[in-house]
């Protein structure tokens, strides 16, 4: 039985599903390549940027010290994705690190992989739909639309209603701002955050109807983000006062920086997403590689910039909350360029939702064309070529999710899951490179010895300063994965005897 568990699909099985996949090849490298801006470009930026440098309940911040944990995590994300590109290359395959563990470890890892992806879309979707549904509120409320206290927040949340009219969450900065006169103020505890349910139901139907549209309102949208950003730094630049601001560069020193870098590390994993359409690729071999790596630095030279003026133009405690630019550019008094930028934000946020549930929904497909998930996952629409059953499985899932839970705990979980995933995918890089090297490769990482060390190192270093319940989280997730494989996924692989 040990031998079985450790199965593997060979270069040539993979590369048989690849061509004859029924998925629909429609996506060159911009396409790509904006899909990777596009899930990269949004929640880190607009939502995490302002937690990881003021701190969370369960981590400390940063301070304005987050450019430095930015560069580290861009840097740990460059040598995993330069380990993705040569996978990519060679694999060209959806499922993303699953389909390579597959061919480099065997079937119970990359089952095990597998199962970590799913987790780490499925909260990631989660969290960048409450990250939205904060800047639509706030965006409801300049326009003065309040929505319901008991429909704008995780569920169990206590809301207090405030003079304005506005609805927000009842915390211990709002009762020393009020006083006595909170307990004056309407309050109710929050059933759902209908905003979110309903961003996530708008994307899922989208990504039903096909993948070539997903892509160009995906382009469209990732083009407003930049000029946005742009917007931001124009109007914000003028405030920034590192004499002021910076004085206290890294309040909580080393650790800070890294539990810092370990909670925006949420914001890279777009181009990990961009990996799972290889086989709506046209040129997968030649066009994944270049599509990642472009995002990839494209994106972590802009999260610097940006995170260096947010924290140079207010002190910590207005970003403490899930919009912190639009809060950063009230508090300077540019309130016109903050309604902008949180329409901006209301419209283009969706992207990161978009392929990130994309992402979960091809890993989905690829296990259950394995046998490894049930038969109808990788049932693909005769009109739309999309993964229909997933799709809409994937949707109402992620929504109900993002309906109920916080956004720290979905954030979190993502970061562990991706982490534990570049570990893997590097790590199979150089068990290839010894096992099997004179395997076609269009693209080859450089220095692979070092850049998968180093992928290895910084990855786990990144996970160590995860806060400790998100581990018991993880471990628990991952032990129930065990156990479904080992009462499923074990029996009902194509790779089993009995098949």
């Amino acid at each position: 039985m040990l031998q079985q568990l450790f199965r593997k699909k060979t270069l040539e099985q993979l590369q048989k599903e690849s061509e004859g996949s029924s998925l629909k090849k429609s996506l060159g490298v911009f396409d790509l390549t904006m899909l990777g801006i596009g899930a990269i470009i949004g929640t880190g930026i607009f939502v995490l940027t302002g937690e990881a440098a003021a701190g969370t309940e369960h981590a400390m911040g940063a301070g304005p010290a987050l450019t430095v944990s930015f560069v580290i995590t861009g840097l740990a994300c460059l040598f995993a994705a330069l380990c993705y590109a040569e996978f990519a290359s060679m694999i060209p395959v959806s499922g993303s690190a699953y389909t390579y563990a597959y061919n480099s470890f065997g079937e119970l890892l990359a089952w095990i992989i597998g199962w970590d992806l799913v987790l780490e879309y499925a909260v990631g979707n989660v969290a960048v739909a409450i990250g939205w549904s904060g800047y639509f509120k706030n965006l409801l409320d300049g326009f003065g639309l309040y929505l319901p206290g008991w429909m704008s927040a995780a569920t169990g949340t206590q809301m207090v209603q405030l003079p304005s009219g506005v609805w927000t969450e009842l915390t211990p900065g709002i009762s020393s701002q009020y006083g006595s006169l909170v307990h004056s103020m309407p309050q109710v505890t929050s059933l759902l955050n209908f905003p979110a349910l309903v961003i996530t139901l708008v994307v899922t139907l989208l990504l039903y109807i096909g993948i070539k549209e997903s892509a160009r309102v995906n382009a469209s949208l990732v083009i407003v983000k930049l000029v946005l950003i742009g917007i931001f730094l124009w109007f914000g630049i003028p405030h920034f006062n590192p004499s002021e601001h910076w004085k206290d560069f890294a309040p909580n020193g080393w650790q800070g920086i890294m539990t810092g870098a370990a909670l925006v590390f949420f914001a890279y994993v777009g181009f990990d997403a961009v990996s799972t359409t290889a086989e709506e690729s046209k040129n997968p071999q030649r066009d994944l590689p270049r599509a990642m790596i472009f995002a990839l630095v494209v994106c972590t030279l802009l999260y610097i910039v940006v995170a260096g003026a947010l924290t140079g133009m207010v002190p910590l405690d207005v970003l403490a909350n899930e919009k912190p630019v639009a809060e950063a550019l009230l508090s300077v008094g540019e309130g016109n360029v903050a309604l902008l930028i949180a329409i901006g934000i209301t419209l283009t946020m969706p992207t990161v939702l978009l392929v990130m549930q994309l992402g979960q929904i091809r890993i989905l497909y690829s296990m259950s064309r394995d046998g490894l998930m049930g038969r109808r996952f990788s049932q693909i629409h005769p009109k739309f070529s999309t993964p229909s059953f997933a799709t809409l499985m994937v949707g109402l899932f992620v929504g109900v999710l993002a309906a109920t839970i916080d956004i720290g705990i979905a954030a979190e979980l993502t970061n562990i899951g991706t982490l534990f995933a570049f570990v893997l995918v590097a790590i199979g890089i150089w068990v290839l490179r010894v096992k099997q090297p004179d395997a076609p490769r269009r693209f080859k990482t450089p220095w692979f010895k070092v850049v998968c060390t180093l992928c290895v190192v910084t990855c786990l270093a990144l996970m160590l300063s995860l806060p400790t319940v998100t581990w018991y989280r993880f471990v628990l997730w991952m032990v129930l994965g065990v156990v479904v494989y080992l009462l499923y996924g074990f029996r009902k692989s194509k790779l089993s005897p009995a098949a």
